[in-house]
C-alpha cells in the first residue's frame, strides 16, 4: 500500500476562524462542560447517566448499585476522548485536572487481573465474558482504549494507557486461536479499531495480532454466537439473525452491509485499519465492496445510514424511507471513521466527499446550535403529530432531547468535532492533501521536511479558499468536490492549469515563501434526484448548495410541507434569516402547494395548486426555532 497517507495529528492543526472555529469553541465551552454535568447526573430534567457514579462505586469511592445500560462505561470513555482532543489544541489545566482525577478512579476500578467494566465488577462478576453477543464488554473496553490513546497523545500521561494495556492483556488470556481460549469476538465491534490505535501508540505487536484475530474470526463456522446461545445456555435468547451482528459470513465473504449500522461501520473501520497495517489486500477489497454498497445503495442524501429503527439497522438496497428513518448520529460518525480510513489507504476524493456530506448534514444536525440538545435519530421528514400518535414514528422526534438514558451519540459527536483537524489534511511521501475546507493552520512532515499551511475560507457558505504555503518541493493536492462543476485556480494571483488525480487538483512545484493558492469553487444552488428505485423519493427533488442539504420547516412555510411543489424553472434567491447563525445562507423560490382547504377524502379531479413562496434552510440548522414539520424532499414539478 505504497500510496498510504498519514492523517494530520490533532495537535498540529489549529482551527482559526469560520464555521468549525465557532462549533469547536461551543464544544469546548458549552458541550464538554454540559456533558460532564450530564455524566454526573446534574442536569435538571435530563435522564440520569450514572456513568461517573458507576466508576466510583467500582473503585470503592461510593456505595451503591450499578445503574444504566450494560455499556454505560462507554459514554464516559468517549467524553474523555473528546476532552483529550480538545486539550491537544487548547490546553486547559482545570479540564486536565478533572480527567486526571477521573483516571485515578478508573485505575482503582480495575480488577487485579486487568479486567475493567463497572457493570460486571459491581453487578455480576461471575458472568464476565459469558455473553459476548449482547453484553458489550469489549465495546466498552475499546472506547476506553481510544480515550487512553487520545489522552496520552494530548498530555504524555500514560496512566490510563497502562490501565487499558492491562485490560488488553487480560483479554488476550481469554480469547485467541490457542487451545483453552474462547474462539469468540465482540457482538458490538469497536475494540478492533481501538487495538490498532493502541498498537500505533505503543508499537506492541500483540495488540495488532489481537485486532486481526477478532476480524478474521468473525463469522467462521461453527458460529461462536450460535454456540454461545444454544437452547441450554443460561444467556437470554434474542431473535436477531446473525447478520444483525455481521456474523452471518466471514468478513471477506460479505458483499452487503447488514444489521446494526454502527456495528457494521465500526467493524469496517477496524477491517481497514488491520488491512493497512498488515497489507492484506483481500481484507481491503472486502472493505471496498462493502463501502460501495453502503454509500451507493444504502445512504441517505444527508449522509445518514440505517433506515429502520428496528435494530437501528440497514435493510436492503434503495430502502430509504424519510419519515420512519433511523439514521443514528453515531452511524454517520462511524461512516466518517470508515471513509477516512479508506481515504488514507487509497487517496480518492470520493471518500472525502462522503466525509463532508455526513459531517455537514447528519452530524451537525445531531446537536442543537447551542450545544445543549441532541438528536439520536435524524429524519428527513417529520410531523410532530405523527411522532406523537403513530407508533411506527415515535422514535422520530421533532425536537432534540437534553440527554438520553442511552447516550452514545452526544459524546461521540463531541469527540468527532474536537478531532476535526485530523480530517482536514493528510501527508503522503511527497504530497500534502487538503481534503476539507476549514479555516486552519497546520504543520506537516513530508519527505523529511516540515511544511506549514494556512487555509482561509468561509466554507461551507461559499467556495472561496486561499492557502498560504511554506517553501519546499512538494505537491499540493486540493480536493475537487463531486458537486463542484466549475472553479478557478490561481497561484500568486495568476491562473494555473493543473491535472486532476483521483479527484484532487495536483499542484507540484518548488514552493517559495509567500506563495498563495487561490481556489474558488462556484457554489450555485442545484437539484438532486434519487435513483427511481428509491420508492420514498420517486417524484421528489432535494435542493443542495455546495455540501449542504436544504430543508423546509413549518416555521417558514406553514403546515402541510408534504404538499409543496418545486417547479423545474424556479429561480433561487439567497438571503439570511436573523434567527440562524451569522453567515448562514437561506434560499427562497416561487413554488406551489396543493390546496389543503378541501375536506373530501377522495375526488375525481386533481387537487388545485396555488402559488407558494418556498423558504429553505440548511438541514443542520433545523429544529432550533421551535417545534414543527420539516421535510428535505419536495414534490418535483416537471414542466
Amino acid at each position: 500500500m505504497a500510496n498510504r497517507l498519514n492523517a494530520a495529528n490533532v495537535r498540529d492543526v489549529n482551527i482559526t476562524e469560520g464555521f468549525f472555529a465557532g462549533v469547536g469553541k461551543m464544544v469546548r465551552e458549552q458541550v464538554l462542560p454540559y456533558q460532564w454535568e450530564a455524566l454526573n447526573d446534574r442536569i435538571e430534567g435530563a435522564e440520569p447517566s450514572h456513568a461517573v457514579a458507576n466508576f466510583k462505586i467500582a473503585a470503592g469511592e461510593l456505595q451503591g448499585q450499578h445503574q444504566g445500560m450494560v455499556f454505560q462505561d462507554s459514554d464516559l470513555a468517549k467524553w474523555i476522548e473528546a476532552a483529550a482532543y480538545s486539550l491537544s489544541a487548547h490546553p486547559d489545566p482545570e479540564l486536565e485536572n478533572t480527567i486526571d482525577e477521573l483516571v485515578n478512579t478508573i485505575a482503582k476500578a480495575q480488577q487485579p487481573d486487568g479486567y475493567l467494566n463497572t457493570c460486571f465488577t459491581i453487578k455480576e462478576p461471575d458472568k464476565r465474558w459469558t455473553n459476548l453477543r449482547d453484553w458489550h464488554e469489549m465495546y466498552c473496553a475499546g472506547h476506553m482504549m481510544e480515550a487512553a490513546v487520545a489522552y496520552f497523545e494530548a498530555t504524555g500521561k500514560d496512566k490510563l494507557l497502562n490501565v487499558m494495556r492491562g485490560m488488553a492483556r487480560h483479554i488476550m488470556t481469554q480469547f485467541g486461536a490457542e487451545d483453552g481460549k474462547r474462539k469468540g469476538y465482540p457482538g458490538h465491534q469497536e475494540i478492533e479499531l481501538a487495538l490498532i490505535k493502541m498498537f500505533r501508540a505503543t508499537g506492541d505487536q500483540s495488540l495488532l495480532k489481537l485486532a486481526a484475530y477478532f476480524i478474521n474470526q468473525r463469522g467462521l463456522s461453527p458460529n461462536y454466537f450460535t454456540q454461545e446461545h444454544k437452547p441450554q445456555s443460561p444467556n437470554p435468547t434474542r431473535k436477531d439473525p446473525l447478520s444483525y451482528y455481521q456474523s452471518h459470513l466471514p468478513v471477506r465473504e460479505q458483499t452487503t452491509v447488514e444489521g446494526h449500522s454502527v456495528r457494521a461501520l465500526y467493524m469496517l473501520s477496524g477491517m481497514a485499519d488491520v488491512a493497512a497495517e498488515t497489507g492484506d489486500d483481500s481484507l481491503l477489497n472486502a472493505c471496498e465492496t462493502l463501502y460501495e454498497n453502503a454509500v451507493n445503495r444504502r445512504m441517505y442524501v444527508t449522509g445518514g445510514v440505517g433506515s429502520t429503527h428496528i435494530g437501528e439497522a440497514f435493510t436492503y438496497d434503495y430502502d430509504l424511507p424519510n419519515d420512519t428513518v433511523y439514521a443514528e448520529t453515531c452511524a454517520s460518525i462511524a461512516l466518517i471513521f470508515f471513509a477516512h480510513r479508506m481515504l488514507q489507504i487509497r487517496p480518492d476524493s470520493r471518500y472525502a466527499d462522503v466525509i463532508e456530506r455526513a459531517l455537514y448534514n447528519t452530524c451537525m444536525a445531531g446537536m442543537s446550535l447551542d450545544g445543549k440538545r441532541f438528536f439520536y435519530v435524524n429524519p428527513l421528514m417529520v410531523s410532530p403529530e405523527a411522532s406523537e400518535k403513530d407508533p411506527a414514528k415515535r422514535h422520530v422526534l421533532p425536537e432534540r432531547p437534553k440527554w438520553f438514558g442511552c447516550a452514545c451519540c452526544p459524546p461521540n459527536l463531541a469527540r468527532l468535532i474536537t478531532s476535526i483537524g485530523k480530517y482536514i489534511y493528510s501527508a503522503g511521501q511527497s504530497s500534502v492533501y487538503a481534503h476539507l475546507f476549514i479555516d486552519s493552520e497546520a504543520t506537516m512532515q513530508i519527505s523529511g521536511q516540515t511544511i506549514s499551511l494556512k487555509m482561509k475560507t468561509d466554507y461551507p457558505h461559499n467556495g472561496r479558499v486561499t492557502i498560504d504555503l511554506s517553501a519546499g518541493k512538494y505537491r499540493l493536492m486540493l480536493r475537487k468536490p463531486a458537486w463542484c462543476e466549475a472553479y478557478t485556480l490561481n497561484l500568486r494571483g495568476k491562473p494555473i492549469e493543473v491535472e486532476t488525480v483521483d479527484g484532487y487538483l495536483a499542484i507540484e512545484r518548488q514552493w517559495q515563501e509567500g506563495d498563495r493558492v487561490e481556489y474558488d469553487m462556484e457554489m450555485p444552488v442545484y437539484r438532486v434526484w434519487a435513483n427511481p428505485k428509491v420508492a420514498a423519493d420517486i417524484g421528489k427533488v432535494c435542493v443542495m448548495r455546495g455540501p449542504l442539504v436544504y430543508c423546509a420547516e413549518e416555521r417558514d412555510n406553514g403546515k402541510g410541507l408534504h404538499a409543496l411543489y418545486l417547479p423545474r424553472d424556479a429561480k433561487w434567491a439567497e438571503s439570511k434569516l436573523p434567527d440562524l447563525p451569522e453567515g448562514t445562507i437561506t434560499l427562497s423560490a416561487e413554488g406551489k402547494t396543493a390546496d389543503l382547504s378541501i375536506d373530501e377524502l377522495y375526488a375525481t379531479t386533481p387537487p388545485k395548486l396555488v402559488n407558494k413562496q418556498i423558504q429553505l434552510i440548511p438541514y443542520f440548522a433545523w429544529a432550533n426555532r421551535g417545534i414543527g414539520e420539516m421535510t428535505v424532499w419536495l414534490n418535483d414539478m416537471a414542466l
